[in-house]
């Protein structure tokens, strides 16, 4: 018997769809599978395409053996600076201490003591002060950024970077190969000539598809310099208007001078060794700890990503979540939970806990957009606080809990953030500091308008159907 094409066709969707049943069942939670075999069922070729570029958290078998060989010698460094570190429930309320072990067992960093923190909701601000301590570098600058573009703030950055190098100074940059593509192709060979080293993380090419998922981004902000000083948050090396006419981002960073510093440190150093194989270990990256009992702010720094504890950031807020009596606080520009921070969230609510979530009203992600307001009605039927900041885009990732514990970064509280990206959050055990957070959380809902229960039911059908529709798709955004 002679097999036509178009049998062997339909025989060859049977065995795709046969074949990723226990793939897919296996390797996903239940909700996520089932959306997948049914794109696989429907359209087994194409969604057996689609499976492989961004179907599972894959990183190359390269990567995973130098994170180990890196995590060894960050662990000698480790013990270097610990030991002379005070017990954590010698300094902070007992209440506190189940979040700083979770913290350390999923990130493995400890908390760091004697830091100052300062909050800087100000784009301007943040670049000015970061330029101004690149210029009084004497030894390392090292800048890791999802978007780095070469407009106004990005060429200015460049020029401390070159006037750094061209007194001695070592520079080193890493920004991400998507998010930073124009400037990595029109002005990074220019940068490299000057003296700074520049090198893309997560390189995009047919190679690497093969071996790994392409859509798997590092999303991290991180500044240090001389192991000093160091910058966190959210905001990246552009202008706030990210080149959008008549649209403005509004960001936070936390400058640190501190033991903090070299947990930053640490991450940034795993960076550099995955993309350059140069390992950052010299006496002036990880200077002694001076003074690490000093008064200040206690800091814990939780990376997270593929690379990490599964899902470490989304198991530590929902941890934090749990643990509220009187206010939850969130601001984020994306916002797709999962179930497990979905029912965190309404478990709160239920036993009177203050939940309030703030939002940008205009996203500059359409369809995550849609997919965040496919929660609202669930989330204000239980007495969740919706507000949507109408100033621009709310570009802040940060959470208080209760004026105690204080959650700023570079995640979203998105399934992406959680499961997906590269991500640097910092968490404070100072309630100065979640005052002072929170102070600014209510400067953006006063910049807001509530949206009640009464007003999100008589939104037009066809709103309401596309946005559940486009909710059912967060597995996959």
């Amino acid at each position: 018997m002679t097999l036509s094409l178009p049998l062997i066709y339909v025989v060859s969707e049977w065995l795709i769809r046969l074949l990723m049943l226990g793939i897919v069942i296996e390797r996903h939670p239940p909700r996520t599978a089932l959306l997948w075999l049914l794109v696989i069922y429907f359209l087994p070729w194409p969604g057996l395409l689609l499976y492989v570029l961004i179907g599972e958290n894959r990183l190359p078998h390269r990567r995973l053996i130098k994170r180990k060989k890196l995590q060894r010698k960050l662990d000698a460094i480790q013990r270097r600076h610990v030991p002379s570190l005070p017990s954590a429930r010698a300094v902070l309320n007992d209440d506190f201490l189940p979040a700083v072990k979770l913290a350390q067992t999923l990130g493995k960093m400890p908390i760091m003591f004697g830091n100052r923190a300062h909050l800087m909701n100000n784009s301007h601000d943040v670049i000015n002060h970061l330029i101004r301590d690149i210029d009084s570098a004497s030894h390392h600058v090292h800048l890791l950024f999802y978007i780095f573009e070469a407009d106004e703030t990005g060429l200015q950055v460049c020029a401390a970077l070159e006037r750094a190098v061209a007194r001695g100074v070592q520079c080193r940059l890493l920004v991400d190969d998507v998010g930073s593509r124009s400037f990595l192709r029109h002005h990074a060979s220019s940068l490299c000539n000057r003296g700074v080293e520049v090198y893309a993380t997560l390189p995009v090419n047919l190679l690497r598809a093969a071996v790994s998922r392409l859509d798997l981004r590092n999303h991290r902000k991180i500044a240090i310099i001389d192991s000093k000083t160091g910058y966190a948050g959210s905001q990246n090396i552009v202008d706030p208007g990210y080149g959008r006419k008549g649209l403005q981002w509004y960001d936070m960073m936390v400058r640190l001078i501190g033991p903090v510093v070299l947990e930053l440190q640490a991450v940034f150093v795993g960076d550099w060794y995955a993309e350059s194989d140069q390992l950052l270990e010299q006496d002036e990256i990880f200077p002694l700890v001076e003074n690490p009992q000093g008064k200040g702010a206690p800091v814990q720094v939780l990376p997270s990503g593929p690379l990490e504890a599964a899902e470490s950031y989304l198991r530590m807020t929902v941890a934090a979540i749990y643990s509220a009596h009187k206010r939850v606080v969130i601001t984020t520009p994306y916002f797709v939970p999962d179930d497990v921070f979905l029912v965190a969230l309404e478990t709160a609510a239920l036993k009177g806990v203050e939940v309030e979530l703030i939002l940008p009203k205009r996203s500059d992600q359409r369809v995550v957009g849609y997919a965040a307001r496919g929660y609202f009605e669930r989330l204000l039927k239980v007495g969740v606080k919706i507000y949507h900041y109408r100033k621009g885009v709310l570009h802040t990732k940060s959470m208080t809990i209760d004026n105690a514990l204080a959650f700023v970064g570079s995640s979203n509280f998105d399934i992406r953030s959680f499961a997906l990206n590269f991500e640097i959050n910092l968490i404070f055990y100072q309630p100065e500091f979640a005052q002072e957070l929170y102070q600014h959380q209510q400067n953006y809902k006063q910049d807001s308008n509530q949206i009640t229960l009464q007003e999100w039911l008589q939104r037009p059908w066809f709103k309401r159907v596309l946005q559940n529709i486009t909710r059912l798709l967060s597995p996959l955004l």
